[in-house]
Protein backbone atom coordinates (compact mmCIF):
# COMPACT_ATOMS: atom_id res chain seq x y z
CA UNK A 1 0.00 0.00 0.00
CA UNK A 2 3.02 2.28 0.84
CA UNK A 3 4.60 1.69 -2.81
CA UNK A 4 1.35 2.03 -4.32
CA UNK A 5 1.40 5.57 -2.58
CA UNK A 6 4.47 6.55 -3.05
CA UNK A 7 4.14 6.09 -7.11
CA UNK A 8 1.43 8.44 -7.38
CA UNK A 9 3.31 10.94 -6.50
CA UNK A 10 5.14 12.67 -9.58
CA UNK A 11 8.63 13.58 -9.25
CA UNK A 12 10.04 17.14 -7.98
CA UNK A 13 6.26 18.02 -7.61
CA UNK A 14 5.68 17.84 -11.57
CA UNK A 15 2.18 18.52 -12.60
CA UNK A 16 0.09 15.87 -14.40
CA UNK A 17 0.01 16.35 -18.35
CA UNK A 18 -1.81 19.45 -19.72
CA UNK A 19 -1.12 21.24 -16.16
CA UNK A 20 2.32 22.64 -17.10
CA UNK A 21 0.69 26.41 -17.39
CA UNK A 22 -0.43 25.89 -13.57
CA UNK A 23 2.97 25.20 -12.53
CA UNK A 24 4.33 28.15 -14.51
CA UNK A 25 2.13 30.78 -13.29
CA UNK A 26 2.86 29.64 -9.69
CA UNK A 27 6.65 29.87 -10.34
CA UNK A 28 6.21 33.15 -12.26
CA UNK A 29 3.84 34.64 -8.90
CA UNK A 30 6.67 32.73 -6.40
CA UNK A 31 9.46 34.51 -8.49
CA UNK A 32 7.89 37.89 -8.21
CA UNK A 33 7.29 38.21 -4.69
CA UNK A 34 10.71 37.63 -3.85
CA UNK A 35 11.92 39.69 -6.38
CA UNK A 36 9.73 42.23 -4.51
CA UNK A 37 11.08 41.06 -1.20
CA UNK A 38 14.08 40.20 -1.22
CA UNK A 39 15.65 41.64 -4.74
CA UNK A 40 16.22 40.46 -8.10
CA UNK A 41 20.25 39.95 -7.10
CA UNK A 42 19.35 38.43 -4.10
CA UNK A 43 16.90 35.96 -5.46
CA UNK A 44 17.94 32.54 -6.32
CA UNK A 45 16.67 29.53 -8.33
CA UNK A 46 16.23 27.86 -5.27
CA UNK A 47 14.82 30.56 -3.07
CA UNK A 48 12.03 30.46 -6.25
CA UNK A 49 11.76 26.52 -6.06
CA UNK A 50 11.15 26.36 -2.33
CA UNK A 51 8.68 29.22 -2.17
CA UNK A 52 7.21 26.82 -5.55
CA UNK A 53 7.06 23.74 -3.51
CA UNK A 54 9.20 21.47 -6.41
CA UNK A 55 12.97 21.14 -6.21
CA UNK A 56 15.29 23.11 -8.43
CA UNK A 57 15.98 20.53 -10.88
CA UNK A 58 11.87 20.51 -11.51
CA UNK A 59 11.80 24.60 -11.89
CA UNK A 60 14.49 24.05 -14.50
CA UNK A 61 11.35 22.35 -16.17
CA UNK A 62 9.94 25.84 -17.00
CA UNK A 63 12.37 28.15 -16.98
CA UNK A 64 16.44 27.63 -17.73
CA UNK A 65 17.69 30.77 -15.49
CA UNK A 66 16.52 33.53 -13.40
CA UNK A 67 16.41 36.27 -16.26
CA UNK A 68 14.25 34.15 -18.09
CA UNK A 69 11.76 33.92 -15.45
CA UNK A 70 12.11 37.65 -14.98
CA UNK A 71 12.07 38.23 -18.93
CA UNK A 72 8.60 36.31 -18.14
CA UNK A 73 7.70 38.57 -15.75
CA UNK A 74 8.15 41.44 -17.96
CA UNK A 75 6.52 40.57 -20.94
CA UNK A 76 3.33 39.30 -18.61
CA UNK A 77 3.55 43.33 -16.77
CA UNK A 78 3.54 44.46 -20.71
CA UNK A 79 1.25 42.50 -22.28
CA UNK A 80 -1.49 44.00 -19.93
CA UNK A 81 -0.24 47.96 -21.28
CA UNK A 82 -0.20 46.53 -24.80
CA UNK A 83 -3.57 46.06 -24.30
CA UNK A 84 -4.60 49.28 -22.63
CA UNK A 85 -3.18 51.08 -25.83
CA UNK A 86 -4.27 48.80 -28.56
CA UNK A 87 -7.42 49.81 -26.99
CA UNK A 88 -6.86 53.46 -27.41
CA UNK A 89 -5.61 52.80 -30.91
CA UNK A 90 -8.83 51.46 -31.64
CA UNK A 91 -11.00 54.87 -30.86
CA UNK A 92 -11.87 57.43 -33.32
CA UNK A 93 -9.97 60.09 -32.18
CA UNK A 94 -6.94 62.26 -33.32
CA UNK A 95 -3.60 61.07 -32.56
CA UNK A 96 -2.96 63.91 -30.54
CA UNK A 97 -6.08 62.64 -28.55
CA UNK A 98 -4.90 59.11 -28.37
CA UNK A 99 -1.38 60.27 -26.65
CA UNK A 100 -3.39 62.10 -24.06
CA UNK A 101 -5.25 58.81 -23.08
CA UNK A 102 -2.09 56.44 -23.72
CA UNK A 103 -0.21 58.85 -21.41
CA UNK A 104 -3.10 58.86 -18.77
CA UNK A 105 -3.59 55.18 -19.03
CA UNK A 106 0.46 54.19 -18.71
CA UNK A 107 0.52 56.73 -15.59
CA UNK A 108 -3.33 54.70 -13.72
CA UNK A 109 -1.70 51.29 -14.95
CA UNK A 110 1.76 52.00 -12.78
CA UNK A 111 0.00 53.18 -9.83
CA UNK A 112 -2.47 50.16 -10.16
CA UNK A 113 0.31 48.02 -10.36
CA UNK A 114 2.94 49.44 -7.95
CA UNK A 115 4.71 46.10 -7.33
CA UNK A 116 5.19 44.87 -10.72
CA UNK A 117 6.13 48.81 -11.49
CA UNK A 118 8.62 48.54 -9.42
CA UNK A 119 10.07 45.59 -10.54
CA UNK A 120 10.16 46.02 -14.17
CA UNK A 121 10.73 49.56 -14.10
CA UNK A 122 13.31 50.56 -11.12
CA UNK A 123 14.99 47.37 -10.58
CA UNK A 124 18.43 48.12 -10.94
CA UNK A 125 19.56 44.56 -11.85
CA UNK A 126 17.29 43.78 -14.94
CA UNK A 127 18.28 41.09 -17.42
CA UNK A 128 20.72 41.73 -19.93
CA UNK A 129 18.60 41.69 -23.02
CA UNK A 130 16.52 44.27 -20.77
CA UNK A 131 19.06 46.78 -20.27
CA UNK A 132 20.91 46.88 -23.73
CA UNK A 133 18.06 46.79 -26.34
CA UNK A 134 14.91 47.67 -24.16
CA UNK A 135 12.66 49.47 -26.64
CA UNK A 136 14.47 49.50 -29.50
CA UNK A 137 14.61 45.62 -29.80
CA UNK A 138 14.13 43.67 -33.01
CA UNK A 139 9.99 43.41 -33.21
CA UNK A 140 10.35 41.01 -36.35
CA UNK A 141 9.71 38.27 -33.63
CA UNK A 142 6.91 39.55 -31.43
CA UNK A 143 6.78 35.96 -29.70
CA UNK A 144 10.14 36.47 -28.32
CA UNK A 145 11.01 36.55 -24.54
CA UNK A 146 11.22 39.99 -23.49
CA UNK A 147 9.95 41.67 -26.56
CA UNK A 148 6.68 43.30 -24.86
CA UNK A 149 8.10 45.74 -23.79
CA UNK A 150 9.25 47.27 -27.22
CA UNK A 151 6.22 46.43 -28.81
CA UNK A 152 4.64 48.68 -26.16
CA UNK A 153 6.52 51.40 -26.94
CA UNK A 154 6.18 51.56 -30.52
CA UNK A 155 1.98 51.22 -30.06
CA UNK A 156 3.02 55.47 -28.58
CA UNK A 157 5.70 55.91 -31.18
CA UNK A 158 3.89 54.82 -33.42
CA UNK A 159 1.27 58.00 -31.90
CA UNK A 160 4.11 60.56 -33.05
CA UNK A 161 4.53 59.27 -36.59
CA UNK A 162 0.72 59.57 -37.22
CA UNK A 163 1.08 63.28 -35.72
CA UNK A 164 3.81 63.92 -38.17
CA UNK A 165 2.48 62.24 -41.36
CA UNK A 166 -0.57 64.65 -40.24
CA UNK A 167 1.23 68.00 -40.68
CA UNK A 168 2.20 68.75 -37.11
CA UNK A 169 6.09 69.63 -37.04
CA UNK A 170 7.49 67.51 -34.15
CA UNK A 171 10.75 69.03 -32.50
CA UNK A 172 12.67 66.04 -32.49
CA UNK A 173 11.71 62.60 -34.21
CA UNK A 174 9.10 60.43 -33.62
CA UNK A 175 11.16 57.93 -31.01
CA UNK A 176 12.98 60.46 -29.75
CA UNK A 177 9.38 62.36 -28.70
CA UNK A 178 8.40 59.16 -27.60
CA UNK A 179 11.03 58.34 -25.27
CA UNK A 180 10.60 62.01 -23.66
CA UNK A 181 6.97 61.23 -23.28
CA UNK A 182 7.29 58.10 -22.12
CA UNK A 183 10.30 59.77 -19.58
CA UNK A 184 7.87 62.06 -18.45
CA UNK A 185 5.17 59.90 -17.46
CA UNK A 186 7.58 57.52 -15.84
CA UNK A 187 9.04 60.34 -13.83
CA UNK A 188 5.50 60.97 -11.93
CA UNK A 189 4.66 57.36 -11.97
CA UNK A 190 7.96 57.22 -9.89
CA UNK A 191 7.51 60.39 -7.93
CA UNK A 192 3.75 59.00 -6.33
CA UNK A 193 5.30 55.38 -5.18
CA UNK A 194 8.27 56.68 -3.79
CA UNK A 195 6.85 59.68 -2.12
CA UNK A 196 3.33 58.14 -1.21
CA UNK A 197 2.64 60.47 1.64
CA UNK A 198 4.69 63.98 0.04
CA UNK A 199 1.97 66.49 0.23
CA UNK A 200 1.64 66.43 -3.64
CA UNK A 201 -1.68 68.33 -4.67
CA UNK A 202 -4.43 66.65 -6.19
CA UNK A 203 -3.36 63.96 -7.70
CA UNK A 204 -5.57 63.71 -10.38
CA UNK A 205 -5.05 67.13 -11.41
CA UNK A 206 -0.77 66.18 -11.58
CA UNK A 207 -1.84 63.41 -13.61
CA UNK A 208 -3.89 65.40 -16.19
CA UNK A 209 -1.34 68.95 -15.75
CA UNK A 210 1.38 65.83 -17.09
CA UNK A 211 0.24 64.57 -20.00
CA UNK A 212 -1.29 67.95 -21.08
CA UNK A 213 2.20 69.43 -20.81
CA UNK A 214 3.71 66.59 -22.80
CA UNK A 215 1.07 66.70 -25.32
CA UNK A 216 0.99 70.30 -25.76
CA UNK A 217 5.03 70.30 -25.72
CA UNK A 218 4.98 67.83 -28.65
CA UNK A 219 1.98 69.12 -30.41
CA UNK A 220 0.89 72.91 -29.36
Amino acid sequence: MANVAAHSVAPFGRKRRGEGHTRRDEILAAAKSLFLEEGYGATTIRKIAERVGVSAPALYLYFKDKDEIMLALCDQTFGRLIELFQSIECLECSPRDRLRQMGEAYIRFGLEHVGEYRLIFMEEQAPEPVRHAGHRADLSDPDRPGIKGAIAFSLLERQFVELQDAGAKLPHPPVTCAELAWMACHGLVSAFINEPDFPWSDRQELIRGMVDLTVRGFAP
